[in-house]
């Protein structure tokens, strides 16, 4: 690493990490080294001890703890503009931070929707503003998401919308999504659709089968899933749209898009952490906060979907981070409303895939860092010479529960309340600055790393 006396006209000396776990996938890069960082971006990055550093530069010595990019979450909901009640973006923002999340696309399930240019530049400014780790607006792929006109697909990317969605929805009419499809593929723009027939979910709140019937309770077939995944599949293949699956949770999903990904490249898919490490029996004495949709499936499907995405047939993980109010989960389970926040608990329980050796620790990062990045065609999810210094530490060793209390979201509807993790994000830096220090990181890191 060269010596630099370069004047910092932000104020910011330049920041050296050392003695560092250094995984990068999107490189390859698993090495104990050091990462410079100089204005905002990785100025450089060697295995080893670093050979020099700039006279004024602020050190950091990492004691082994892992140095990854930062996550890239694709499946956020928050309360602004609307709802800010529930969640604003300042405070996901905060709660992204505190689980190693630098960078999250936020729904376009807002009041008023997000489905004009004025609105997606709202976002924009917004978390320029308010947030501490970096914001990106979808936009609806209909307008109001009604599912009866589709929006002006090159007006919102123009504004900076970095792909199309319905949200909690799913588009019913097959001829409204072929001309969607065919438009976004004509702007570039990536669709990420979530696989729902509204008729064959029915009233259904949990997952159809022995335990949901044992509760009293009506199931959601997984051919509520798997007939529209089959017809998303089709109509991507045809328009030749980037398309990504935006929520599996069946086992024969699985089967259906590695036989779609081998004849369209453009396809992908993504699961959430839910889906991944719980299972229908989750749902115990008709506890709300695993009221989710897609809903928690059988443990058959669990193992499948983790498979999936061992084997590279699922591309991404996210945390779905969905807030709720007391009111709306305070209710008979039926009647409760569906979702979980997921945002600070995303990184530690997908490391239970991990401790389980169900994955590798690189090709897990990969599925929350390059894939999505790739996916969006944004420059974050990496670790090079000139990328934005977006990154954090983690004790993976560290043993910690999920407590109610300690919670920084605005709601409090998790499903791992109490749940027992090891590994925890210690800090976390966007652009260059801190935004996240844990209070037990080591006292060096707090000192070193303090805003």
């Amino acid at each position: 690493m060269k010596k630099s006396a370069a004047p910092h006209p932000h104020g910011a000396p330049p920041l050296l990490i050392t003695n560092a776990r250094i995984l990068d996938p999107a490189s390859g890069t698993d090495m104990t080294g050091s990462l410079l960082i100089e204005e905002g971006t990785i100025a450089d990055l060697a295995e080893g001890a670093a050979p020099g550093m700039p006279a004024d530069a602020l050190c950091i010595d990492a004691a082994g703890m892992l140095l990854s990019p930062g996550l890239v979450d694709t499946r956020v909901f928050t309360g602004e503009p609307g709802h800010e009640y529930r969640e604003t973006l300042a405070s996901a923002a905060r709660a992204a931070a505190s689980g190693g999340i630098t960078t999250f696309v936020v729904m376009p399930d807002t009041s008023p929707v997000i489905d004009d240019a004025a609105l997606v530049n709202f976002i924009v400014q917004r978390a320029a503003t308010d947030a501490c780790v970096n914001i990106l607006p979808s936009a609806a792929i209909s307008r109001a998401l009604r599912a009866e006109q589709i929006s002006e697909f090159g007006l919102l990317k123009e504004a900076g919308a970095v792909c199309l969605s319905e949200g909690r929805r799913a588009i019913q009419s097959s001829a409204l999504l072929k001309q969607a499809f065919t438009y976004a593929a004509s702007f570039s723009m990536p669709v990420f659709h979530t696989p729902d027939d509204e008729g064959l979910r029915g009233s259904g709140v949990m997952h159809a089968a022995l335990f949901a019937t044992t509760l009293g309770l009506k199931g959601i077939p997984a051919v509520a899933e798997t007939i529209p995944l089959a017809r998303d599949l089709q109509l991507a293949e045809l328009t030749g749209v980037t398309y990504h699956a935006a929520q599996l949770s069946c086992a024969r999903s699985v089967d259906m898009l590695a036989q779609a990904k081998s004849e369209a490249p453009a396809i992908s898919a993504g699961v959430s952490i839910n889906n991944l490490t719980l299972n229908e029996l989750d749902v115990g004495q008709y506890r709300t906060f695993f009221k989710l949709s897609p809903p928690l499936r059988a443990e058959a499907d669990r193992l499948a979907l983790i498979e999936g995405l061992a084997s590279g047939i699922i591309d991404t993980i996210h945390s779905d981070h969905d807030p709720q109010d007391a009111e709306g989960k305070r209710r008979p389970f039926a009647e409760a409303a569906s979702g979980a926040i997921g945002l600070e608990t995303l990184f530690a329980a997908a490391l239970r895939l991990v401790h389980a050796g169900q994955i590798g620790l690189s090709d897990l990062l990969a599925k929350m860092t390059a894939n999505p990045a790739r996916i969006l065609d944004i420059q974050a999810g990496r670790l090079a010479r000139g990328a934005p210094a977006d990154f954090f530490l983690a004790d993976l060793d560290y043993p910690w529960v999920a407590l109610e209390r300690d919670i920084l979201s605005r709601s409090r509807n998790t499903t791992f309340e109490g749940a027992r993790f090891t590994g925890k994000v210690m800090a976390t830096w966007v652009g260059g600055k801190p935004v996240f220090i844990h209070a037990d990181a080591p006292a060096p890191l707090q000192e070193a790393a303090r805003p």
